[in-house]
């Protein structure tokens, strides 16, 4: 697939306030500073689309993004940014949790995680819970280019040990780069693939 067009139509907090033309959605998610606003300016190759930002914790609504006229890449706030406070944290909790359980649009949830690290316990209760809710995700490795092919390896196997743990089968992975463009083609070819068996 290739997106010929990419355009911002709606922000907010409210899911009953999202689009109501009933296009496909994949909504994108992680952790504060994972570089999702670089990824998704990466796959629709339009700079400043998503708002990138060194401060973690900037995004606080949904987004929907237009692509093609044909379905809408969702950008989701970030989960887990300590400095928030309760109030803010829960607050940022309800609108993810009111988007993934309540939105039918949704059809595909990419958790993004940072290829770098060790598996998370924010990100693996997260996906445990995804799962306990029926909710159809892929996880994306980012910033793949930020470390070496043997230490990516070694990361991955790590994170598949600790997730058989609980999953009998692991979801689709991807493994992206903003800065170099890897995974660009594979991430849009997937959602293709979905859209033609909606």
């Amino acid at each position: 697939m290739e997106i010929k067009t990419a355009k911002f139509v709606i922000s907010n907090s409210d899911v009953r306030k999202c689009p109501d033309n009933g296009l496909p959605e994949y909504a994108f998610i992680g952790r504060s500073n994972v570089g999702k606003s670089s990824l998704i300016n990466m796959l629709a190759r339009k700079k400043g689309l998503a708002m990138t930002s060194s401060t973690p914790g900037k995004t606080l609504l949904i987004n929907h993004f237009l692509i093609n006229d044909q379905w809408y890449l969702v950008d989701l706030p970030g989960y887990g940014y300590a400095q928030r406070g309760k109030a803010g944290r829960e607050a940022i909790r309800r609108i993810i949790e009111d988007y993934i359980l309540k939105r039918q649009e949704m059809t595909c949830l990419f958790v993004l995680v940072d290829s770098r690290h060790e598996p998370q316990k924010i990100d693996l209760e997260f996906m445990e819970w995804l799962g306990e809710n029926g909710v159809p995700f892929a996880i994306v490795f980012t910033k793949t280019d930020k470390i070496g092919s043997d230490v990516l390896k070694r990361n991955i196997a790590v994170y598949e040990k600790r997730m058989y743990e609980v999953w009998e089968e692991l979801p689709p992975m991807f493994f992206t780069s903003a800065e170099k463009k890897t995974g660009r083609t594979e991430l849009l070819d997937y959602i293709e693939s979905i859209n033609r068996n909606l």
